[in-house]
């Protein structure tokens, strides 16, 4: 088994808000709450959720990109929350990040070999003269070629633009990327495209990856496991396929029947959850999923029910067996 490269240990993140639907007063969004899971290198690990549920700021605490109210975050042994900013840079080379919007990660006004060359630059790889050869190589792992370095973003489509990005984040040799909803931008005809290029050089450089996605048909062809996350809690953390083959929480199913089957002889039951994800700053008491759940007891409002283990590396937050 490979060894464990990052370890989440109870992280939480609040922010302090302010605004006038408040009254002026301050107020704390529970962006995420106690989460803890494990990554193996050269393990993809998809992260989904609705828009709200907290996957994208657990991301960014990954990588320190901001700083968690409470918990740990380990990699390869250190716990990088104890780091100084000298101290965390030398990590910085270990850890990258892919954007979401490929339109707004990239400088308008920059050409893309300087797009690319400026990580190299800062992190002294190579010699000055050698990098806009590194530049080329990085361009061709991602299906591009040479003669776009002269060209500026506005002159790329939206998949090109992500595979520079992609491009960008692999220029300092990472062992560890965060991939925050990277097809979420892009045309269904590209996705596939992006997905399977993530997947070539996850095995050809033998990369950690933590996959952020709203549609758990997204990380189904590239995830070993997934966590699906509501309002900032894990609801069920499983291997990919024991997920979509068993579902246990009712959230899970939910996500599940909403993904559309290519088959149109299939019949299916569709779970349609009702209302809309309740807000960070109000969350309910208790199970927070249990005002769209349809089988919530008055348990479910009086305690949290803990993340049980149902199946060998399988675990559900769900107070009873559905």
């Amino acid at each position: 088994m490979s060894r464990e490269l990052v370890r989440v240990d109870e992280l939480t993140k609040h922010f302090r808000v302010r605004g006038p639907m408040l009254g002026g007063n301050k107020a704390e969004v529970r962006a995420v709450e106690n989460v803890s899971f494990t990554i193996r290198q050269g393990e993809v690990l998809g992260l989904v959720g609705e828009s709200g549920s907290g996957k994208t700021t657990v991301g960014r605490l990954l990588l320190r990109l901001e700083e968690a109210t409470s918990g740990h975050v380990h990699f390869d042994g250190t716990d990088l929350t104890t780091l100084s900013p000298r101290e965390l840079r030398a990590f910085r080379r270990r850890m990258q990040i892919i954007f979401q919007d490929p339109f707004a990660s990239l400088n308008p006004r920059e050409r893309i070999g300087t797009v690319l060359t400026h990580a190299l630059t800062l992190h002294n790889i190579g010699r000055p003269d050698e990098r806009g050869d590194q530049a080329v190589e990085l361009l061709r792992q991602v299906g591009m070629s040479a003669d776009k370095l002269d060209r500026f973003p506005h002159e790329f489509s939206g998949g090109q633009r992500q595979r520079i990005g992609i491009a960008r984040a692999l220029a300092v040799n990472p062992e560890f990327i965060v991939a925050d909803e990277p097809v979420s931008a892009l045309d269904v005809s590209v996705q596939a495209q992006v997905i399977n290029l993530l997947s070539d050089l996850k095995d050809e450089l033998n990369l950690t990856l933590l996959f952020i996605a709203h549609d758990l048909a997204v990380v189904e062809h590239i995830s070993d496991r997934v966590i699906v996350m509501y309002l900032g809690h894990i609801m069920e953390m499983a291997p990919a396929e024991a997920l979509y083959a068993r579902p246990a929480h009712p959230y899970t199913r939910a996500l599940l029947s909403a993904v559309p089957v290519p088959d149109p002889t299939r019949k299916r039951s569709r779970f349609v959850l009702q209302g809309d994800i309740p807000s960070p700053l109000n969350p309910p008491s208790g199970c927070v999923f249990r005002t769209r759940c349809p089988h919530a007891q008055p348990l479910c409002a009086e305690q949290a029910p803990p993340l049980r283990q149902i199946a060998p590396d399988h675990v559900s937050a769900c107070h009873f067996d559905l």
